[in-house]
Order: structure tokens, then C-alpha cells, then sequence
């Protein structure tokens, strides 16, 4: 003879069965959680790195083009001198035009180099995103 279930057993073994699920699906959250926050972390530090270069680059090649706008200042004093007035050998337009032309392209390469930075990753949590969605796709399939 087969052994009897009592209803109260088979209750409480669906309660507990349901406390698991639960207990199991808040496992897994707090596990995307802490996944996610790695990932953040990691990207947020690339994107400082990236953002670093970025804004020095920037800065420099804005000093470049400060002084190439002195250089055209100078030039355009220089134009307008008397024939042979000018003592120094070098005029100081040219002097102009040749730091702020290193500087540009200094900058210039700086800004390239960040924005490649950027473009080698995706800033966004990917892995997070695509492991929650193969968890929501288990779960519903597997009613």
C-alpha cells in the first residue's frame, strides 16, 4: 500500500519549493548586480583614460591655435615693416608658426589617440546586459 500524503506535507513542500525559486531568483539578481558593478568599474576607468586624452589633447591643440593667432599678428607687422628693419634673423611670426603649429599637431595626435581609446570599447555594460537577458530568456522558457 502506497504511503499516504497529507495535505499540510504537501503544502508545506510547495511552500518550501516556492521559498527556493524565490531564495534562488534574488541569488541571481544580487550576482547581476555585483557583475554589473565590475563591469561599470572597468569601463569607467577606460573612459577616464580616454577622456584624459581627450581633454589634454584639446587643451594643447586650443594653445596651438592661440598662438598660431599670434603668429598672424606678428605677420601681418612683419608685412607691413619697412624693407630690412627687421635685426633678428629669424622673424618672430615664423618662431610663432613653428610652436604653434608642434602644438596643434601634438594636440591634434592626442585627441586622435583618445578618441581611438574610446572607440576600442563600448563604454556601456554589454556583458551585464547580455547575460540578464539570456537569464530572463531561461526563466521564460522554462515554464
Amino acid at each position: 500500500m502506497p504511503a499516504e500524503v497529507h495535505p499540510s506535507q504537501e503544502n508545506e513542500s510547495v511552500v518550501s519549493l516556492i521559498k527556493g525559486i524565490v531564495q534562488d531568483v534574488g541569488d541571481l539578481i544580487k550576482q547581476e548586480l555585483r557583475f554589473a558593478r565590475a563591469e561599470f568599474k572597468t569601463d569607467l576607468r577606460r573612459s577616464g583614460k580616454a577622456t584624459g586624452f581627450l581633454v589634454l589633447g584639446s587643451l594643447i591643440a586650443f594653445l596651438g591655435l592661440g598662438n598660431l593667432t599670434l603668429m598672424l599678428v606678428h605677420l601681418l607687422s612683419w608685412l607691413t615693416l619697412p624693407a630690412g628693419t627687421d635685426p633678428a634673423g629669424l622673424p618672430l611670426w615664423v618662431s610663432h608658426a613653428l610652436v604653434g603649429c608642434a602644438l596643434v599637431g601634438t594636440g591634434a595626435a592626442l585627441v586622435w589617440l583618445g578618441k581611438r581609446k574610446f572607440d576600442s570599447f563600448n563604454p556601456l555594460p554589454v556583458e551585464t546586459a547580455q547575460s540578464i537577458k539570456e537569464n530572463l530568456q531561461w526563466i521564460t522558457t522554462s515554464k
